[in-house]
C-alpha cells in the first residue's frame, strides 16, 4: 500500500538524534534536557506507597481530584488566580500531550497559529496534523524577545491562535510584563486564543518574576496555560503535566485528551498531589538551577565560548562565532564525535534554518558532569 505522509519533512527528533549519537561515541550528554541526577527519594516513597494501596486503576480521566485541588492551591498562592479543579484543571500525559490537545480541540483546517522561533519542535507538526497553518515569526536576534510589530503585521482574518513559551526552550529567555500586558491587549483586539507554554516555570533567575498568562484576568479568559511536572520535580519520563483554562474551553480540551491519553497513571498523581502540600518542594528550585547556571558559567570561564543571557528553564546557549564558521549542525556533530561533548544546534528549532553560530547547553546535570565537559569546551 502506498502512504502518503501527513509529515513527509518530519524526521526523527534531534534530541534523539544527539542522545543517541552522544552514547555512540562516549560523549558528555547536554544536549537532551534532562537531569542525571536523583529525584527526592520521598516523592519516590510517595509512589510506592500509593501503589502498595491499591491505587493502581485508572484515574478519573481530567486527573484525581486530590491533584487537581492541590494545583487549584498552588495557582492561587503563586498567580493570584482562583481556579475550580472540577472545570479548569486537566491532568495530561506530559506537556507535550496536553498541548497536543489542546491544538486539536481548537485548530480547524486553515486556521493559523502564530509560532515563534526558535521553537520548541513539537509545535508545528501538531499543528499541520490538525490542519492548521503555522505562521512562524523570529524572536529578536540579541535577545530573543517577541517582535510585537511583527506579530500585529501577522494577524489576519484567519489567525486562531498565538502560543507562547516562558521561560522559553531554547533560550533561557523569559517575557515580561510588558510583553504580557501587549500579548493581552492583540489577543482581545483579534478574538483569538492563546496556548502558553509554561513547563519551566519556577525554573526562573535572577529574582525574575514568571509572567504567566494566568496573572491577567482578561488573558487568562482566553488562554490554555500548559505546565509539567516531569520539569519541576526532575522526573521527565514520568510525563505528568496539565493544562489549566477557563472551564469554557477546558471543556473543548477535555474532549480530545480522552481520546489521546484517556487518564494519567494513577499513583503518580496521588504522590504528586500530596508533594504539593510542602511548598519547599516548588518554591527553591529557581535557586536550585541558577546555581547549576552559574556553576556551568563559571566553569566556562576562559573558553572562547561566549554565553548568551539565560534567565530561566535549564538550557545555557553558548557562540562559538570565535572559534569557527561552521554550520551549527556540523559544529555540533563534531563536537559530539571528536570532542565528546553533545550539544543542540539552535538552528534546528527555525523553520527557515537561521544559524548565529549558537549551540544550546543542558545544565541540568551534576556538578561533576558539568565540570568534565566545560574542561573540553575550554580547550577550544
Amino acid at each position: 500500500m502506498k502512504i502518503q505522509s501527513r509529515l513527509p519533512d518530519v524526521g526523527t527528533s534531534i534530541f534523539t538524534v544527539m542522545s543517541r549519537m552522544a552514547l555512540e561515541h562516549g560523549a558528555i550528554n547536554l544536549s537532551q534536557g534532562f537531569p542525571d541526577f536523583m529525584i527526592d527519594e520521598e516523592i519516590i516513597s510517595l509512589v510506592h506507597k500509593y501503589m502498595l494501596s491499591g491505587n493502581n486503576q485508572y484515574a478519573p480521566m481530567p486527573g484525581t481530584p486530590e491533584l487537581r485541588n492541590a494545583i487549584a492551591s498552588v495557582i492561587a498562592d503563586s498567580f493570584g488566580r482562583t481556579m475550580d479543579p472540577e472545570t479548569e484543571i486537566t491532568i495530561t500525559a506530559g506537556a507535550t500531550e496536553g498541548t497536543y490537545s489542546i491544538i486539536a480541540a481548537f485548530i480547524s483546517p486553515g486556521d493559523e497559529v502564530i509560532i515563534f522561533d526558535p521553537a520548541y519542535d513539537s509545535y508545528n507538526p501538531v499543528v499541520r496534523l490538525n490542519g492548521g497553518i503555522p505562521r512562524h515569526i523570529n524572536l529578536n536576534k540579541a535577545d530573543f524577545s517577541i517582535p510585537w510589530e511583527d506579530v500585529i503585521a501577522q494577524i489576519n482574518a484567519r489567525t486562531r491562535m498565538i502560543i507562547i513559551n516562558t521561560p522559553h526552550n531554547p533560550s533561557g529567555a523569559v517575557l515580561r510584563e510588558k510583553d504580557l500586558q501587549q500579548l493581552q491587549e492583540i489577543v482581545l483586539e483579534n478574538n483569538l486564543l492563546v496556548l502558553s507554554d509554561e513547563v519551566y516555570e519556577r525554573l526562573i533567575f535572577d529574582d525574575v518574576r514568571h509572567q504567566s498568562v494566568l496573572r491577567y484576568p482578561a488573558l487568562a479568559e482566553r488562554s490554555l496555560a500548559v505546565f509539567s511536572f516531569g520539569k519541576t520535580f526532575h522526573a521527565t519520563g514520568w510525563k505528568v503535566g496539565y493544562v489549566a483554562a477557563p472551564a469554557y474551553l477546558t471543556s473543548e480540551v477535555r474532549r480530545a485528551h480522552q481520546f489521546v491519553a484517556f487518564s494519567v497513571n494513577t499513583p503518580v498523581q496521588l504522590a504528586l498531589a500530596e508533594y504539593l502540600q510542602n511548598p519547599a518542594h516548588y518554591l527553591s528550585l529557581g535557586s536550585f538551577y541558577q546555581q547549576k547556571r552559574d556553576f556551568f558559567l563559571e566553569q566556562i570561564k576562559g573558553s572562547s565560548f561566549e554565553p548568551m543571557a539565560s534567565h530561566g528553564s535549564y538550557f545555557q546557549l553558548l557562540s562559538y562565532k570565535n572559534i569557527s564558521n561552521k554550520p551549527e549542525v556540523e559544529m555540533s556533530i563534531e563536537l559530539t564525535k571528536k570532542f565528546k561533548v553533545a550539544s543542540i544546534p539552535i538552528s534546528v528549532f527555525y523553520q527557515d534554518k537561521t544559524d548565529n553560530r549558537i549551540l544550546r547547553f543542558c545544565f541540568a546535570k551534576k556538578e561533576e558532569t558539568l565540570e568534565k565537559a566545560c574542561t573540553i569546551l575550554r580547550s577550544l
